[in-house]
C-alpha cells in the first residue's frame, strides 16, 4: 500500500490523498517508486478542479516524477534506475506521480542526469524543463549572449525562475518581470539585471513600442505577450509557453510584418524524446544546483492541496517539491 493524492468525480468532485495499492494503478510497462513529485501550475488547476485538466476518472494527480524503476518489462529500462517523468498526459489522462508509485510507460521515461538528485528533478521539473524548450527554442533562432536584454514574464513562477538562472548563467541580460516588488532581491539572487512591473506589460499597450527585447520567455499570455511582441526588437523572438493572464492574444500583425519578430510556440506535453534528452542534458550543465535550493520549498504529499490553492492564489515562489516516497 501507498499514499496517493487521487482526484474523483462521484459524482461531485474532490481531492484527497488516500491509501492505495498496486491494484489501483493503470496500465504500463514500467513501475517506478517515486521519491519526489512536484506542484506545476497545471496540477494546481486539476487538484482545485479551476479547469478540465482531467479527463479519466478517478485520476491520481502530479505530472511529474522522479524516482526508482521497480519492475519493468521495457527493453530500455531495468530495475533500479533512476528515471524523470514529465508530461505525456500523466496526471490527466493516465494516474500520475503524486503518490508512492507510479505505472508508467518507458518510452515516457528520461534518465536522471547525474548532475541531479531526483529531489533536484523535481525542483526542476515540467516547469524548468518547459523554460530550457524555450531557451532552445531561442537559440535555434540565433540569439546569443551580447545580443541584447532578455525579457522573463512571470518572473518568480517555476517556468520564470529556471529561465532566469539559466540565461544569466549562459551569460545574457536578463530583465524580469514581476508583480511582487518584494521579490527584487530574490530575482537579482537567480541572476536578474534588472525587474520591472509587471503592469508595464500587463495593460492594452500600443500595436508597436519602443524597440528592447532581444529574446523574451513569456509564461503569461493576453495583454502581456502582446506587448512583448510589440517591444521585441528587430527580427528578435519570443519563446510563449503559458496562459497565466489569459489565453487571448490580443495583439496586431504589426511586430511580425513590420520588425520580422518571431512568435516561437514552446509545448512541453508531447514533445519528442531527442528534444526532451537535450533540454535535460542542458539543464545539466547550464543550470547551478546550488541555485535550485533558493528557489524550492519541500512539502509532504499530505500539503499538498492546500498548496496547490495557494499557487492559484499567487502566493508561491518558485518551485513546490512534494516528497511522495520514504
Amino acid at each position: 500500500m501507498f499514499k496517493a493524492l487521487v482526484l474523483d468525480k462521484a459524482p461531485e468532485f474532490s481531492a484527497a490523498v488516500r491509501e492505495v495499492g498496486d491494484d489501483f494503478l493503470p496500465e504500463g510497462d514500467v513501475t517506478v517508486e517515486v521519491a519526489y513529485s512536484t506542484l506545476n501550475y497545471k496540477d494546481a488547476l486539476a487538484i482545485t478542479n479551476r479547469s478540465p485538466i482531467v479527463r479519466s476518472w478517478p485520476m491520481v494527480a502530479g505530472i511529474d516524477g522522479a524516482g526508482r524503476v521497480v519492475e519493468s518489462a521495457s527493453p530500455k529500462w531495468k530495475p533500479g534506475d533512476e528515471v524523470v517523468l514529465n508530461g505525456f498526459g500523466v496526471g490527466e489522462a493516465h494516474k500520475g506521480c503524486l503518490a508512492g508509485r507510479a505505472r508508467l510507460k518507458g518510452e515516457w521515461l528520461v534518465r536522471l542526469p547525474e548532475a541531479f538528485t531526483t529531489r533536484q528533478a523535481m525542483a526542476i521539473g515540467t516547469a524548468g524543463y518547459t523554460a530550457m524548450l524555450c531557451i532552445l527554442a531561442l537559440e535555434k533562432h540565433g540569439l546569443k549572449p551580447g545580443d541584447g536584454e532578455v525579457l522573463v514574464t512571470g518572473a518568480t513562477g517555476g517556468v520564470g525562475s529556471i529561465a532566469i538562472a539559466v540565461l544569466a548563467r549562459l551569460g545574457h541580460r536578463v530583465v524580469a518581470a514581476t508583480g511582487k516588488a518584494g521579490e527584487e532581491g530574490f530575482l537579482r539572487q537567480l541572476g536578474a539585471s534588472a525587474v520591472i512591473d509587471r503592469a508595464e506589460l500587463s495593460a492594452p499597450g500600443k500595436p508597436l513600442q519602443k524597440e528592447r527585447w532581444a529574446g523574451v520567455v513569456d509564461a503569461v499570455g493576453s495583454h502581456t505577450l502582446a506587448n512583448a511582441c510589440a517591444q521585441t526588437r528587430y527580427r528578435g523572438a519570443v519563446a510563449a509557453c503559458g496562459l497565466a493572464q489569459g489565453m487571448d492574444l490580443p495583439a496586431t500583425v504589426a511586430p511580425f510584418i513590420l520588425r520580422a519578430v518571431s512568435l516561437l510556440g514552446v509545448e512541453s506535453v508531447l514533445a519528442p524524446m531527442p528534444l526532451r534528452e537535450q533540454a535535460w542534458s542542458r539543464l545539466a550543465r547550464d543550470l547551478d544546483p546550488k541555485l535550485l535550493e533558493a528557489i524550492t520549498t519541500e512539502i509532504p504529499l499530505a500539503d499538498a492541496i492546500g498548496h496547490a490553492q495557494r499557487l492559484m492564489a499567487g502566493q508561491v515562489r518558485g518551485r513546490l517539491v512534494v516528497k511522495t516516497g520514504g
